[in-house]
């Protein structure tokens, strides 16, 4: 999969990434405790970080967080919403340089981001920055897309309006998987998870993905026009939902 300038992609979409992206089921982190030894003093590099939903779960748990964000936009966002965070290390850096110390990290994560790395890269430098037996932890929240109508409804509206959402679209994403694990051996494990949204909100997450057209471009006012018909035909009491496969790959790299 080829994309352009990834590091850049939601350097316009930072309100809404904020507002109206998800977070992670807490069995996220019961996982992470009894399969990748998490504790409370475990550091984690949070890489591709963002504006810091995953990273949040970590310093709730009471980790020190390096959170590696490339995209200035996304960085300062998160910045700000972790201030309150005294365990809380804002990097700039990617995943193929992530400017930590050798051996420094237990635990490495990346959440809806792997599929940007350069697999081959990320791995020599996640193995350098862990800890000898550290984890390399992968999460991605995947939107169902035939489990409703509403669902069906809404993949349709973005294979017609979408700008390059067949090259970046789940299943390919996840593809991903291999070149940051192999040949290490990794597990994977799956959870549920339900968002709900009024008009507003359904809005704001559409706008928040990398693959919808922005103002200005033909196809973003037929995208908003039919959001709000499917909207319109599929809410319930004034709210339609999302449902997402919680998916987590784990492993240590050799």
């Amino acid at each position: 999969m080829v994309v352009q300038d990834p590091t850049h992609r939601f350097s316009s979409r930072v309100e809404n990434y904020v507002r109206y992206r998800p977070g992670y089921p807490p069995e996220v982190l019961d996982l992470l405790r009894r399969e990748c030894v998490l504790t409370p003093s475990s550091l984690v590099a949070d890489i591709a970080s963002g504006t810091g939903i995953l990273t949040r779960m970590f310093l709730e748990n009471g980790n020190r967080v390096f959170g590696v964000e490339p995209n200035a936009e996304m960085r300062k966002a998160g910045e700000e919403y972790l201030a309150g965070f005294p365990g809380f290390v804002s990097v700039s850096g990617t995943a193929e340089a992530t400017t930590l110390p050798d051996r420094s990290i237990d635990i490495v994560t990346a959440a809806q981001a792997a599929h940007w790395f350069d697999g081959e890269k990320a791995r020599r430098e996640f193995i350098r920055i862990l800890k000898p037996g550290g984890w390399t932890v992968l999460v991605w929240n995947e939107r169902r897309t035939d489990s409703s109508a509403f669902l069906r409804a809404y993949e349709a509206m973005l294979v017609t309006h979408g700008t390059d959402y067949q090259d970046v679209r789940h299943e390919r994403t996840t593809a991903e998987i291999g070149g940051v694990f192999a040949p290490s051996p990794y597990q994977e494990r799956l959870f549920e998870m339900i968002q709900e949204f009024d008009y507003p909100a359904l809005e704001g997450r559409l706008l928040s993905s990398s693959y919808t057209p922005q103002p200005g471009h033909p196809n973003h006012e037929p995208m908003l026009k039919e959001l709000r018909r499917i909207f319109e035909i599929h809410q319930m009491k004034g709210r339609v939902s999302f449902e997402y496969d919680t998916r987590v790959y784990y492993g240590r790299l050799a």
